[in-house]
């Protein structure tokens, strides 16, 4: 009960999330037109960032109140807020129905569901190693990225399906609204699970030192170490996994649908492979050495990759694709355990919070938008694998630098 109760709010979370990117070429028509198909894209993907830019400050808040009420709580309120922000995006009026407004209204949404998820992941990964023996830490911070990776595999597959069986006029008119629908849905579903977790975590404390205050006055270095690698993680899955489909579409030439579908498999074999990352780290190799080697590895490959998605071949792409999930499915496994071992139960989610949210909210968060005006300014449609070797290098180095506490009690 516990893991599934945990893994089903980070399920809605990146749903929402990797929907909106899938999205982002539809979403760019319907709230930001344009005459320039690129200016629209990065209109579409400037929503995606401000989600991302209030997460750090959703973290804080939502950390305090898990590190002072309980993890039970801020568990309940954080998905019972997604489910209503992903349902008040499929109620929004378009470009052409509400002028400018429509997409001011997109992008106070995107701020709200950017706060209402800021303690979502880290809520639950706190809670499953709370709640896990020592030698199964691992497995049991997995459980988050099961679900998150599950969020987008279902996200790619419901913006396949619709793209595929809609036809245009239909996906333009009411037929992308269906998928955000279901997301509210899920929201429901997740509240009735949760309804009975039991409680984990330091005691409910009053203390005068704020949870945030003392993890700062007693752990800025190590939170400090952690936002340059959740930075350069978060930069590595937002441009594999939610940019690199649509950089095959609008620069290889690739059908929407075709680049959908190799995304979906990809993140099927993901799905696979992130429990197993997580016994393997629990039992056979300590997890900064697998963070280190994946990160390598997705340096090493970035380059060619992108070749690939560029020439528009759907094999190529597909290859290129299914690799980088392989491999971002191995850090999906590893990190969630390895980064909130960092710190003690009193100040954990406060502090995992805010160092989780501002590497993905201003690296994670922006890259997709980062990477299109890199194309933009320089000319060059490789940019965007430059981008992904430093953002690779900076989430190694991060790993290196962090404390293995892979085999030890938890503070």
């Amino acid at each position: 009960m516990a893991l599934a109760a945990g893994g089903i709010g980070n399920l809605l979370e990146w749903y929402d999330f990797g929907l909106y990117g899938y999205f982002a070429p539809t979403l760019g028509r319907l709230f930001f037109p344009s005459h320039d198909t690129l200016a629209s894209l990065i209109g579409a993907y400037a929503g995606f960032a401000v989600g991302f830019a209030m997460r750090p400050i959703g973290g804080a808040v939502l950390g305090h109140i898990g590190d002072r009420l309980g993890r039970r709580f801020v568990l309940l309120l954080s998905v019972t807020l997604m489910g209503a922000g992903t349902t008040a995006i499929a109620a929004l009026p378009t470009y052409a129905v509400a002028g400018v407004a429509a997409p001011l209204m997109l992008l106070l949404v995107r701020l709200f569901q950017g706060f209402s998820v800021g303690g979502e992941y880290t809520g639950s990964v706190a809670y499953l190693i709370e709640t896990a023996p020592t030698n199964r830490r691992g497995f049991a911070g997995s459980m988050a990225n099961i679900g998150s990776t599950a969020g987008v595999l279902l996200a790619a597959g419901a913006a396949t399906a619709t793209v595929t069986f809609a036809s245009d006029a239909q996906l333009y008119s009411w037929a992308w609204r269906l998928p955000f629908v279901f997301g509210g849905v899920l929201a429901m579903g997740a509240v009735l699970l949760r309804r009975h977790l039991r409680e984990a975590g330091a005691p409910p404390t009053r203390a005068p030192e704020a949870p945030l205050r003392r993890a700062l006055n007693h752990d800025g270095r190590t939170m400090a170490i952690a936002v340059l690698f959740t930075a350069g993680y978060g930069a590595v899955n937002y441009l594999t996994m939610v940019f690199f489909p649509i950089y095959a579409g609008t620069v290889g030439g690739l059908s929407e649908a075709h680049a959908l579908q190799a995304t979906t498999l990809a993140q099927a074999l993901a799905l696979a492979v992130v429990p197993l990352a997580g016994i393997a780290n629990d039992t056979v190799i300590r997890r900064r050495t697998l963070l280190i080697l994946a990160f390598a590895a997705e340096l090493a490959v970035a380059f060619v990759a992108f070749r690939l998605a560029r020439g528009g071949n759907v094999a190529g792409f597909a290859a290129a694709q299914i690799a980088f999930g392989a491999l971002l499915a191995l850090v999906m496994g590893t990190d969630p355990a390895m980064v909130s071992e960092q710190f003690p139960a009193e100040y954990r989610m406060s502090a995992y919070s805010v160092v989780f949210n501002l590497g993905l909210g201003i690296a994670g968060g922006t890259a997709p938008a980062v990477a299109t005006a890199l194309i933009e300014i320089t000319g060059s449609t490789l940019a965007p694998a430059y981008y992904l070797m430093l953002a690779a290098a900076a989430a190694a180095v991060g790993a290196a630098l962090m404390t293995d506490r892979s085999r030890s009690p938890l503070l």
